[in-house]
This record gives C-alpha cells, structure tokens and sequence, in this order.
C-alpha cells in the first residue's frame, strides 16, 4: 500500500531528460502554509530532501520567503541539481510501499556480504558507552579535498588565523550541503556498512548535511557552542537513530572535537523518571561529557539518546568536520525541520 496520499500531489522537478519527484509540490505547500496543504508525513519529508540532495536548513530557510511553488522549483534545481535517477526511483518505491529497485537491492546485498569494519572491540564499545570511532571511513585524498572546500567556502587560509573569524559561519557551522568533494563520504561503502552493522540492516539512507569550522577560541571569539544537547525528542521510548561526524584533519580531545555523556542511553529513562517535572535539556551535564579525539577522514558514530555537542577549541588549529548520518527508510526519530 502507497504510504502517502501526499505522493500524488506533485509537479515535476524536471527536464525532458529527467524523472519527476512526487511530493514536492505537498511539501511546498506546508511549509509555506498554503489553505487546504496536506500533511508530509517527516519520514517522506525527510527522504524527499536527501533524494533531491538538499539541506534542510537551506530548504527551510529559503521556504520562508513564501515563494511560489514554480519558483520554489527553479531554487531546487539550481541549488542541488538533477535529481539522481536511481535515487529517485528509490523513493518512489518506497512511497508506493515497494521493495527498491534492483539496482539499489544489488547495492544493499554487496554492502550486506561486506566484511565488517567495526570489530568486536568496536562493538563492545558501541553497547558500553553509546559512540564509536570508524577509522579511514574515507581516504587521506577525500578528506583533504573535502578540507579544501570548506576553506574555500570560508573564504579564509589555513596559515592565517587572522582570516578564521568573522567569516559567514552559523556559530560553528558553515551551510555548505552540495559540493562533489561531499559526495565520496555520502557514498563511502565503509560508512554504510559501520551503519549497517549497528542498525542491523544495509537498507540505509545517506543524510544531506554541512560542514563544521570550530576555530580555537580567544577572549574575543568565545565558544559559541552547540553544547550539549539531543537532536531527537527523548520521550520514551526512543528509536534507534545515530548521529555522525566526520573529521577532516587529525582533531585532539582539547581541539573543538565532539563531547558526549558515554553510556547516557543506559541510564536515560530511570534519569527523566527521576527529575519530576524540571525541563531535561535545562539540565547542565558538561562535568560527565567527554571528547571524542580522531584522525583526518575517520568518522565518529553516537547513539542520539547520549548528551552531546561541539567542544571548546583550546589548541592553535581549527577543527574541521563533515556532519554525516545514516538512517533507515521508516525511522521517524526527530523533527525535520530545525
């Protein structure tokens, strides 16, 4: 059974050459509050996004303007691109409640047979604190170019920190979703086999997400955070999700690098049950986090129910990072739109 009516309200993202994607028109209509919109159910809202290749931050924020829908569909395709045709007819079974294509079911069987790459002591350590570090998750030359785009974008140089702030950052996150030198890791066979081993299933969505320049702080550049907190909901009981970060140069403990309460997914529902009516995310955690130091082009996995955020940069260089997670198709784990 299709999953959504909402999968028939739709007008084509397209060329001659290209194929439609359903839903788009339904979404638009949403989020900019046209009378009679329908309902996008976050699953399909969050698969059309990754399908189409776009952020949804820079989707929301640009949806704010109320433009109408033809407009809305020139950005799109100017923003991200063509849609990819095997993603599309991915989605598109998924909508209509099929299997995936054959093309994404050879996909899914090759990464099933993979050997693992996270081992044992990887997963012992995943059950005990909730985070795990995959090395080489991508190559020495992926990271590094994907380093350079992020400079690029910054309009700043590595050899001077005089150029590091003042740039066009959101706190520490700079709002660069589409770039060729994002697409190796978006693509990495490693990274979707340590994702599949932990959901259980290779049957697994790539996020569409930004880069990261946490620059050493100074008196007049403080740490802006995201300090701790969850990005799902934590009423119980909670879906497995994950969040993903990706190094792009060799990151120290003490260099901005991510912090998380290890082992939080253990102790979080008796810890709510036994704060009453007080507000969890009001509640200061910092003296249990801990960072999560790693090398250039190795990516750090954590459980969503685990505390967690950037960290205060002490050191004379800047971390550099790519946000990247997997998710199974029907996981409804955290608002869309932030």
């Amino acid at each position: 059974m299709p999953r959504s009516d909402t999968r028939r309200r739709s007008l084509p993202v397209t060329t001659a050459a290209e194929p439609a994607v359903l839903g788009l028109d339904a979404l638009w209509a949403e989020r900019t509050f046209q009378p009679g919109a329908p309902n996008v159910p976050p699953a399909q809202a969050r698969l059309l996004l990754d399908t189409l290749g776009l952020g949804i931050e820079q989707v929301a924020t640009y949806l704010r303007e109320r433009p109408d829908f033809a407009t809305f569909a020139v950005w799109v395709l100017a923003t991200a691109g063509a849609p990819d045709p095997a993603k599309v007819a991915r989605y598109h079974a998924w909508l209509a409640g099929d299997p995936p294509p054959p093309a994404t079911r050879d996909l899914l069987a090759d990464i099933a047979a993979m050997p693992p790459v996270l081992d044992a002591d990887d997963l012992a350590q995943w059950h005990e604190d909730g985070v795990v570090v995959l090395r080489a998750a991508i190559t020495a030359d992926e990271a590094k170019a994907a380093e350079r785009l992020l400079w690029q974008r910054l309009g700043a140089s590595p050899d001077d920190p005089a150029t590091w702030y003042g740039r066009p950052t959101q706190g520490i996150m700079l709002q660069v979703f589409q770039h060729p030198a994002l697409e190796p890791a978006r693509r990495a066979r490693r990274i979707h086999k340590a994702f599949a081993q932990l959901f259980g299933t290779a049957d697994l969505w790539a996020t569409t997400d930004r880069l990261s320049f946490n620059p050493p702080e100074t008196t007049r550049h403080p740490f802006p955070g995201p300090h701790l907190h969850w990005d799902t909901s934590i009423a119980q009981p909670i879906p497995l999700s994950m969040g993903g970060i990706l190094y792009l140069t060799d990151t120290a403990a003490d260099q901005g690098a991510l912090q998380v309460v290890r082992g939080f997914h253990h102790r979080l529902a008796p810890w709510l049950d036994a704060l009453g009516d007080a507000d969890p995310r009001a509640v200061d955690l910092s003296d249990q986090a801990t960072t999560v130091p790693a090398g250039a082009g190795d990516l750090v996995i954590w459980r969503n129910e685990l505390p967690h955020g950037a960290s205060a940069n002490r050191t004379t260089r800047p971390r550099l990072a790519h946000y990247i997670t997997m998710y199974p198709p029907d996981l409804v784990d955290h608002p869309v739109w932030r």
